[in-house]
């Protein structure tokens, strides 16, 4: 009796292991065939598309069964080539579905335009940080008889006078013409400084009566 107490019991735990080692195994057979049922086909990795045109970023695509679309241009960047991918998403080196699309953000073909604002009249110490942060570059600064000093006087690009409202391409060089604060006003001609230089006053003609 008690060797059969202990065969049966030797038996049962025998039984207990090897049912808890089929539930292990079951339970990682079934976790693998549910990884590979729901990723089997989440398996195209995305490609590195920065700098390319888009007749490569197409035909790199279409062999991969994948699809892009356009979301916007960026500000332009000098390191990137014209109409070249600049972002994307998802992000290279990612795992996605078969036609799947990729977003691209492109580089436009050039620095865009900026409004410029009205800095006549403005001091140098104004205009020119003003200028800087809306991303000109300062050029040559001359001078002109002007009553107020360093006060702006024109603005130039290439030699063409600009005004406030006219479009610029960003990074553009600015040459500022400032006031001298020689005390003469802008237009003042030579002749009519002379002129009210040797005006005589009423009191000195009296004088030149009574010599």
């Amino acid at each position: 009796m008690g060797l059969f107490r202990f065969i049966f019991s030797k038996t049962f735990l025998l039984q207990l292991v090897l049912a808890a080692v089929v539930l292990v195994v079951l339970a990682f057979l079934t976790m693998q065939w549910l990884d590979f049922s729901t990723n089997q086909d989440q398996r195209i990795e995305v490609p590195d598309l920065a700098k390319m045109n888009l007749n490569n970023v197409e035909d790199r695509l279409e062999e991969l069964d994948l699809d892009y679309e356009i979301l916007d241009s960026a500000n332009f960047n000098p390191d990137f080539p014209k109409y070249s991918v600049i972002d994307q998403v998802p992000e290279p080196g990612k795992f996605v579905k078969e036609d799947r699309k990729i977003y691209l953000t492109l580089n436009p073909s050039g620095y865009r335009k900026v409004e410029l604002p009205n800095l006549i009249r403005t001091t140098k110490r104004q205009a020119v940080p003003t200028l800087r942060s809306l991303g000109f570059e300062i050029g040559e600064i001359t001078y002109k008889p002007d009553i107020a000093e360093d006060a702006v006087l024109e603005l130039r690009h290439n030699g063409q006078l600009l005004e406030a409202g006219d479009e610029v391409m960003k990074t553009s060089v600015i040459d500022l013409v400032l006031g001298d604060g020689s005390g003469r006003y802008r237009g003042t001609s030579e002749e009519e400084m002379n002129d009210d230089t040797n005006t005589e006053t009423p009191e000195e003609n009296e004088t030149d009566e009574f010599r």
